[in-house]
This record gives structure tokens, sequence and C-alpha cells, in this order.
């Protein structure tokens, strides 16, 4: 099987480091030779999530294709342990079950995006594109159901500090404005066209942002956003 789905990233597939976790040989060669075929640079493959915590620090991967039902250490604990390592590695889980239970734990553990292994190659290849950037891709009817997660975790009680409080970081008009977009949902992609900025624009005040408020991925930022009422303006 092939794809002809584009990135929505500048960057050509060949510049990214893809690696591929799954315990099933025959899957996981077919996905890293669907994505090869595709113009990714696919740097490794793990059978097991030990095997797969070891490999991907050596191999550096941009993203990580992770199903979650692996030996030895599940995909969860495997993608907690390598996005805790380096908050820059993008996690696209690729998994037979659409367990809200398994969306949501892939989620809070650092997952950028979660698709069912009935997606199509076209599918999954325009998701690592889009993951590479840090969209969140989840399959159809499910990203419903993490922003609904993103809500209900915005209402407990949250360490971080307030942006009114003292000492609090000063974030520029346009990277709340981005902010403000992200908790809604929207793409990087969609926030780019909707500000007519460029997609890389929206990236750097992503990355600013997350500097700003010592958070570690799109979740904390949307959870950040959302106590805060932003989604809501």
């Amino acid at each position: 099987m092939t794809g002809t789905a584009e990135t929505t990233d500048e960057r050509p597939r060949d510049t990214i480091r893809v690696m591929v976790v799954d315990d099933h040989p025959m899957w996981r060669d077919a996905v890293a030779r669907d994505l090869g075929e595709a113009g990714f640079d696919v740097v490794a493959t793990a059978g097991d999530g030990e095997q797969a915590v070891r490999r991907a620090g050596a191999a550096a991967p941009d993203v990580l294709v992770l199903d979650l039902n692996l030996p030895v250490k599940p995909g969860v604990q495997v993608c907690k342990e390598l996005v805790g390592a380096d908050p820059r590695l993008r996690v696209l889980v690729l998994s037979a079950s659409g367990e809200h239970a398994d969306v949501l734990e892939a989620v809070k553990s650092g997952a950028t995006g979660y698709l069912v292994k009935s997606a199509s190659t076209e599918e999954l290849i325009d998701a690592v594109g889009r993951t590479a950037v840090g969209d969140p891709v989840f399959t159809p009817g499910l990203a419903g159901l993490v922003l609904g997660e993103y809500r209900r975790l915005a209402s407990e009680p949250a360490p971080a500090a307030g942006a009114d409080e003292p000492g609090a970081p000063r974030l520029t008009e346009r990277e709340t404005e981005v902010l403000r977009l992200v908790a809604k949902g929207l793409s990087y992609k969609q926030i780019a066209e909707r500000l007519v900025i460029s997609h890389r624009t929206v990236q750097n005040h992503v990355q600013n942002t997350l500097g700003k408020l010592q958070l570690h991925n799109r979740v904390e930022l949307v959870r950040y956003a959302i106590e805060r009422g932003l989604d809501d303006e």
C-alpha cells in the first residue's frame, strides 16, 4: 500500500525521522515500509517496550508511531518515559483499541495523537506528517472526547501559577491569541490560516509559550488555557 497525502509542515518528509513500535513483526514491517515509501526517514523499529526506550534514545526520532499493547513495558509507560526525557518527541499512538480509557491514558502520558489500526495507509501517512509538527491527530470521534477530558482536568485544582499572579510570565498579545485558538481545539494549520501567519510561526509561538509557562506539552497547554477561560473568548 502507498499513500499520497502531504504533510502540513514546511519540512520535506525525508527529514522527518520516524520510529515504529509494535510487537507484531508483519504489522510493524508493513507500517515501516509504507512510511518509508511515502518519503519518511524510518530510523528504527522495536518489538517491545524496553527495546523501544533503548532504541529511541539512540535513534532520536521526531515521531514515534507506538502501539499500546507491548510486552515487557506497556506503551503508555514508553510514551511517558520518552516524552519526559525529550518533550520535543511527538508520539502517534496506533492501536487496535478505540476504548475511551486507552485514548485518555495515552494522551495523559504525552501522546500527540491517536489512530486506531483500521485507519487507511493514507490516513496514517497524513497523521505522521501532522504529528511531526505538533498537530493533534485523532481518529474521527475521539477528538471531542479528548477535548472533554481537557475541560474536566481544567476544573480540578492545578499547581500552575495564574497569569495574573505576581512573578507570572507575561505572554505577548499574539502568543495569547494562538493559545486561545489551541484551547478551542484548532490544529496548527487552522490557526495559521485563521491568523494569516505561517505554520512555522504558529509552532514558534507555541514553543515560546510552553517555555514561558514552564509547561511540557500540548495537554498541559490546553489545560492552562481552559483554566483561564481562554477557550470561551
